[in-house]
């Protein structure tokens, strides 16, 4: 900041001769020289100051603050909004998808009922299965249901029934009947998702009274937790 020295006031002058009047006015004309000198000294400091500054600024460039390091930013942990994780489940669910195009005809075994039993499961397996030792817990019925329902329905069945520690299971998909030309198409769909399910260990036809033709008796392994 520049500090200008005082203007000093000179003490007033008695007038009573003509030779006092010309030493008044020229007082005044030195007063009035000295104020305009020094209000050209303070315009010039006030000029330079300016020029230093923007000199400045256009070596360094923009100047930003910096931070205080004594102050820790914490970010605020984001939770997952509840759409975008029911997205999240679903495409868990899709990567659990199985395929139409599966063909587990060699997989069967070739009796006349279609059973089917994982490599290294018995003979045995499937005879309790067919005899009832294992008693049924659950139930599935895909009556009615489009096909990409129905295997959707299957696939979080079958996961939810193993999580739950639960071993035997029926799926109704009846017998065909109803479908053009009396195909069982769904039936020969049901024992290909059901082939492809890791937690499905066997499977044999249901005995009469538990749906013949148009259900499964499933066995499955047992659950880790």
């Amino acid at each position: 900041m520049l500090h200008s020295a005082p203007l000093t006031t000179p003490a007033p002058l008695k007038v009573n001769t003509l030779t006092d009047l010309k030493i008044v006015k020229r007082a005044i004309a030195e007063q009035a020289q000295q104020q305009a000198a020094q209000a050209s000294v303070q315009i010039k400091a006030v000029k330079q100051t300016a020029s230093d500054r923007d000199l400045f600024i256009r070596a360094a460039g923009a100047v930003q603050p910096i931070p205080d390091k004594r102050h820790v930013l914490h970010k605020k942990e984001q939770t997952i909004p509840l759409a975008m994780q029911y997205q999240q489940d679903e495409k868990a669910v899709l990567k659990e998808a199985i395929s139409d195009e599966f063909d587990v005809s060699t997989l069967l075994d070739t009796d006349e009922l279609l059973s089917f039993r994982r490599p290294g499961i018995g003979v045995d397996v499937t005879r309790k299965l067919r005899r009832g030792d294992w008693s049924i817990q659950r139930q599935l019925d895909l009556h009615g249901l489009r096909r990409d329902d129905a295997r959707e329905a299957l696939s979080i069945f079958i996961r939810e029934a193993h999580r739950h520690g639960i071993r035997c299971v029926r799926v109704v998909h009846g017998k065909g009947l109803g479908s053009p030309g009396k195909a069982p198409i769904l039936k020969s769909r049901v024992h290909s998702w059901l082939v492809q399910k890791n937690e499905v260990l066997a499977f044999v036809q249901a005995k009469p009274a538990d749906g013949g033709a148009g259900a499964l008796v499933v066995l499955l392994m047992t659950s880790r937790a």
